[in-house]
């Protein structure tokens, strides 16, 4: 099939497709079937919203059919009231079970992360889990070797991060990098691409988001992070030498306690600009 296929038995005509396009290249007039234009196939991003936004199922992209995509189900929609009471009854977790987390759980829920947008519909998001707290405590120790040459080369720097605290905590036998969680996700891309970090953040957040429904709690774990993108020896065990790099880090385990409150928040700070 060509780039896009019009059912005209289908197609009422109305040019939906070419106003939700965001490349532009359905052209279309009114009272006439739309038709992919000439420089299409070079520029099309395959995001699938000329198939999705069509009421009639009336196109299919040589990617994408109407049977591939789930149609939207209006009474899953959250309201109002239940969007606030799922953002705010997200919680960092930093006590986890020793339980580790399900491969088939995990990998769920990245492929729900998966459907985060991506400028362009780049999708250069690439996924590392490291499973098992052997695993992570291994690649942990990275993380303190790190810290601890960072309080001999900028020691007022270290302070600031409070290492010196967490390396001394480290001998003592507490881990207060990944909290001991069983389980650590990288959110990675090619270093070479200017659209990587972004999408990786983006990505992470749909996770610590998506993880909620699983019973999975997660943690942002920045100082790993910095580590992984200063640090020489973890950068390569993180896939450096094929061009990685990591983006995000997050803690995840199956929550050891439950929280029974919503903490409040500092009012928003808003800049108003225009007639609203």
């Amino acid at each position: 099939m060509s780039l896009l296929a019009i059912d005209e038995g289908r197609c009422k005509k109305d040019g939906i497709c070419a106003a939700e396009c965001p490349m532009g290249i359905i052209q279309w007039k009114k009272g006439e079937f739309p038709a992919p234009a000439k420089q299409a196939p070079a520029l099309c991003i395959n995001c699938g919203h000329c198939v999705a936004v069509c009421p009639h199922a009336a196109l299919a992209h040589e990617q994408l059919a109407p049977e591939d995509c789930l149609e939207v189900d209006k009474a899953l929609a959250l309201s109002p009231e239940q969007t606030e009471h799922f953002l705010r009854a997200r919680r960092s977790i930093r006590t986890f079970k020793e339980t580790p987390v399900e491969k088939d759980t995990l990998s769920e829920i990245i492929r729900l992360a998966s459907f985060a947008p991506s400028g362009h519909n780049s999708q250069p998001v690439q996924w590392r889990v490291l499973s098992g707290r052997e695993t992570v405590k291994e690649h942990t120790a990275l993380v303190i070797d790190w810290m601890k040459l960072a309080l001999k080369e900028n020691p007022k720097f270290a302070k600031a991060l409070h290492l010196d605290m967490l390396v001394a905590a480290w001998k003592f036998g507490m881990d207060v990098v990944t909290r001991s969680a069983p389980t650590l996700i990288l959110a990675q891309g090619k270093e070479n691409n200017p659209m990587a970090p972004q999408a990786c953040t983006i990505a992470m957040t749909y996770l610590d988001l998506a993880a909620q429904s699983f019973g999975v709690g997660t943690c942002w774990c920045g100082y790993f992070l910095r580590a992984a993108a200063t640090h020489g020896p973890l950068a390569e065990r993180l896939g450096k030498d094929q061009g990685l790099k990591t983006y995000a880090v997050m803690m995840a385990g199956y929550p050891k306690f439950g929280y029974h409150r919503m903490p409040t928040r500092n009012t928003p700070g808003i800049t108003w600009t225009g007639n609203i």
